[in-house]
């Protein structure tokens, strides 16, 4: 599956403080986190968060409230797809 829009590839200093405050996906709206060079910190409204690395993409569900925090020095960008999208890549 091919996402229809891909981020720019963010780093700790260039991360928009959009990203890093509560925000939520569209309705239809799956997003995956790509995380290429350090980890992330992934947190939803319902107090869930999870560590993201390269070898762990983070999923967001449409109309998911939730934010980012990079753990250092990173490198991430956000794929976004109309369904739901496998995480790993084929």
């Amino acid at each position: 599956m091919t996402p229809y829009r891909i981020t720019p590839m963010f780093d700790e200093t260039t991360l928009p403080a959009a990203l890093r405050r509560e925000h939520r996906t569209k309705e239809g709206a799956w997003g995956i986190i790509r995380v290429s060079e350090g980890k992330l910190r992934l947190c939803f409204a319902d107090g869930r968060d999870q560590e993201l690395s390269t070898e762990r993409p983070g999923l967001i569900r449409p109309q998911e409230t939730h934010w980012v925090e990079p753990l250092g020095p990173m490198r991430m960008q956000v794929e976004f797809y109309g369904s739901e999208p496998a995480l790993t890549r084929s």
